[in-house]
């Protein structure tokens, strides 16, 4: 995929997320304060956390997106796995702030304290929440998936971490509202359970950035695609010594082929060639290739 239409498409799938949440900040502490609810407020400063990862993906995208350079042989796409490492590092944050909040709460209803009865206003904005940040994580996964992100991906999963404790707080509000004032320990209750959900999406995200920064492979399913993919190529013999690996958004794969011993100089160039077209139409065009080709008389 050309670098530029991918930064292009997630440049606007972050800004459009941006503008949405702090459109949803700002109404939720509206309603947070208009529906003398402090869940709501507490949920309006998460999603005011989303719009620093947004920035954050706007700034990886900046500097990811350039070109190889003489100090830079491979691009600058290891910038988008660290935006995706600090994104993910946030989302645990903002998981153990959930997590602190709640029991911190459930501690002080066990000892007496009664939390604040919420209007109609705080259970509207719930439900508002939830549908529009639901939407804006599917949206952006959909992105993400296209363009083959990852920063994306973990941004999607911030937006819905906002959902997921949206939901906490629908669930305090709503029985606070319909079933009265001692049903409110239902909310920090629900925020508890639902940190551990967003700690387990934390969790599997920074095992994929792990991954690529130690330079972990592709995995065998793909090696053994590119080993089929060769071979349907006339006069490439047993591709072997096959490595992958993940360079921010690229793949880079590394593989020996054997040709005839007779084979001219110039009919093994564009053997090579066919190799590098076929791999990078699967694996896309930024896709870094190194094919080293060896005499069929070598062969053990």
């Amino acid at each position: 995929m050309h670098t530029t239409y991918r930064e292009r498409q997630a440049r606007t799938v972050t800004l459009q997320g941006l503008a949405v949440n702090l459109a949803l900040t700002a109404l939720k502490f509206l309603a947070g304060f208009w529906g003398r609810s402090a869940a709501m407020v507490a949920d309006a400063v998460h999603s005011l956390s989303d719009t620093a990862t947004d920035i954050v993906v706007l700034v990886s995208l900046r500097f990811s997106s350039k070109p190889a350079d003489t100090d830079h042989a491979y691009g600058h796409g290891r910038f988008e796995t660290l935006a995706t490492a600090i994104i993910a590092l946030a989302l645990a944050a903002v998981g153990v702030k959930i997590l602190v909040g709640g029991v911190n709460t459930i501690a002080a209803v066990a000892q007496g304290h009664k939390l604040p009865a919420p209007t109609a206003i705080a259970l509207a904005a719930a439900v508002l929440s939830i549908v529009v940040k639901e939407w804006l994580y599917r949206y952006t996964v959909r992105a993400a998936e296209k363009i083959d992100s990852q920063t994306l991906l973990a941004n999607a999963w911030h937006h819905r971490s906002d959902a997921l404790s949206s939901i906490g707080t629908l669930a305090g509000i709503s029985g606070a509202y319909f079933l009265g004032a001692k049903w409110t320990v239902l909310d920090p209750l629900a925020a508890v359970i639902v940190s551990f959900f967003i700690f387990e999406a934390s969790w599997q995200i920074l095992k994929k950035v792990w991954q690529e920064l130690s330079d972990g492979s592709l995995g065998s399913g793909a090696e053994k695609e590119i080993y089929a993919l060769c071979t349907q190529i006339p006069h490439v013999v047993e591709p072997h010594e096959i490595k992958t690996r993940r360079i921010g958004p690229n793949a880079a794969v590394e593989l020996h082929i054997y040709v005839a011993d007779d084979t001219p100089f110039v009919r093994v160039h564009d053997i090579t060639d066919q190799v590098e077209k076929r791999l990078r139409k699967r694996f896309g065009t930024g896709t870094f290739i190194s094919v080293h080709p060896e005499p069929l008389s070598s062969r053990r």
